[in-house]
């Protein structure tokens, strides 16, 4: 019953941060720090998202690889049917395929990681679930050359200084790629604290217990 009952929960926990991520995804930061201008580096997707290689890791930890592959692909299914209702089509499908290949990379790495030093699964895993994740996002939601999942963002596609500070410009959807990753891997390292403190109320199931 345990068991079940967290799966449904680490299921809703994964939707809610999808979709949510989606939909904030497709608004930049408009605000200004210094000469920088926010909306050419960041979206409000980047401080959500993150949330999902938590959820991930959690649910590795206590039920295993295994339990944690069908989290992630009941959360994909459920979040992009909701998601084509709140989202553009295009981002619905760069989010979908990005999210699919990076929390199973996340994954596999966390998974061989595991005996190690309790920080280090959740914060290589996520690392390098999110550059993974990262890459196929942005190219697949705002690259010209993927124009097929749907029409092209303007706004994404006009060049802009880079992280909207350097001389040197690129086209706007590359700072966001930056800054979104950037974020990502702020918030691996922010979010060991709330892994760490949950470590003692979620257990691994006692065939992983020896595998911690």
């Amino acid at each position: 019953m345990r068991s079940l009952r967290d799966t449904f929960l680490y299921v809703a926990l994964m939707t809610a941060v999808i979709v949510a991520s989606n939909y904030l995804v497709q608004f930049p930061v408009n605000a200004t720090v210094g000469a920088i201008n926010l909306a050419d580096l960041l979206t409000w997707g980047a401080f959500t998202y993150p949330v999902v290689f938590l959820i991930t890791d959690l649910t590795n930890r206590e039920f295993g690889p295994n339990r944690a592959r069908i989290v992630v692909a009941v959360g994909f299914v459920i979040a992009i049917a909701i998601s084509a209702y709140t989202s553009a089509p295009r981002i619905a499908i760069a989010s979908g395929s990005a999210f699919l290949f990076g929390q199973m990379l996340d994954i596999s790495v966390f998974n061989s990681l595991r005996r190690q030093s309790w920080w280090r699964a959740p914060l290589i895993a996520s690392v390098l679930g999110s550059l993974l994740d990262t890459a196929m996002f942005f190219s697949f939601a705002f690259a010209p050359a993927f124009s097929f999942f749907g029409p092209n963002d303007d706004f994404a596609i006009e060049w802009a200084p880079v992280l909207g500070v350097f001389s040197t410009e690129l086209p706007r959807w590359i700072s966001w790629a930056l800054g979104d990753l950037s974020v990502k891997i702020a918030a691996a390292l922010l979010l060991l604290l709330p892994y760490g403190a949950l470590m003692s109320v979620i257990k691994p199931m006692p065939d992983l217990a020896k595998t911690r």
